[in-house]
């Protein structure tokens, strides 16, 4: 098929779609749906439905070069090197047939760093739309794979919706906290995970639901994880593990100037305030994890507007987001 100049309407970057791919066989499903009895199975009749109505074509984003990510490499200067992955899998498929493959990624590394913004700013920066699956509220494995249509209330996985429902036929999946999945003898949630993450295997993925062949080959997986010890080898053996370290302090600084000139630009509030922050809010931003540095400006930039500035201070911050010893410390 020749390529398509589309362009994901959620990306900023040149990512054009270039080809269709089938994710499942329609003949497939359309065998499944005769056999099903009458006045029984609504649930599964309706997927099965849907699926021939949807068709089995979906687009599959294909580079026609290496984008400009220098605007990520600034934002998020922590991720470097699965940046760099990154740009090394989008040159390989540039100016060919292929479409975009990515080697699973783990990022691995303590609470608070990043790891899940970074997720989502890469499927953004692919356009393809992305499925977070958050293990630590997981209870079991159908999450991923669907549950048996013989139970109540059943359901496809999160890899058959992203697929069937979405647009994509290579669309992220953020497997979250990957660490926090709670195993035992009955179920594993890890177990979908063995096949997937395998390029050969992923091609005819079975969700439990509904029990048709879905090509998941080219999903691109992101999973992260504070501790790798708990995640079997068999799994690890299958990504990228990317240790991913807090920033500098330099670093954390420019992060938090990214991160108040983002918040300003996204609100029609912003403009009341001015396009650079103090010196003296950035060293204090600096000493938070990202995941608290939106919080406290959000904080206090609701804090200076009420105080009607246009500048946020120091004590405009979350209290207990402040060093010991500075004005407006919890003692």
């Amino acid at each position: 098929m020749e390529s398509r100049s589309l362009v994901p309407q959620s990306s900023p970057f040149l990512l054009p779609v270039a080809k269709m791919r089938r994710v499942f066989h329609p003949d497939e499903v359309e065998r499944k749906l005769a056999k099903l009895p009458d006045n029984e199975h609504d649930s599964l009749r309706s997927t099965y439905r849907r699926m021939l109505e949807r068709g089995p074509q979906r687009f599959q984003v294909k580079p026609s070069g290496v984008p400009d990510m220098a605007n990520l490499y600034q934002t998020l200067p922590n991720f470097t090197d699965v940046l760099d992955d990154v740009k090394r899998h989008v040159a390989l498929a540039q100016d060919t047939h292929d479409g975009l493959e990515v080697t699973p990624i783990l990022l691995l590394g303590p609470p608070g760093i990043g790891k899940t913004h970074f997720a989502k700013k890469l499927a953004e920066l692919l356009g393809t739309g992305m499925s977070l699956v958050p293990m630590s509220s997981m209870t079991a494995g159908w999450l991923l794979s669907g549950s048996s249509s013989q139970w109540k209330g059943a359901k496809p996985g999160k890899v058959f919706e992203a697929l069937v429902d979405g647009e994509y036929a290579n669309p992220v999946i953020v497997v979250d906290e990957i660490d926090k999945a709670s195993c035992d003898a009955q179920y594993d949630p890890l177990g979908a995970l063995y096949s997937l993450l395998e390029h050969d295997t992923a091609q005819s993925f079975t969700d439990e639901f509904a029990e048709v062949s879905i090509d998941a080959s080219q999903v691109i997986w992101i999973t992260t994880a504070n501790d790798e010890r708990s995640i079997p080898d068999p799994i690890l053996n299958r990504m990228n593990v990317f240790q991913v370290e807090p920033p500098s302090p330099e670093a954390a600084r420019q992060i938090a100037r990214n991160l108040y000139q983002s918040i300003r630009s996204e609100h029609g509030w912003g403009e009341h305030f001015e396009p650079e922050p103090q010196s003296d809010l950035l060293d204090q931003l600096s000493e938070m994890p990202p995941r608290e540095m939106r919080r406290g400006l959000m904080t206090g930039f609701g804090n200076a507007q009420l105080d009607k500035r246009d500048t946020i201070q120091v004590t405009d911050l979350p209290k207990a987001g402040l060093k010991k010893g500075q004005i407006g410390f919890l003692q």
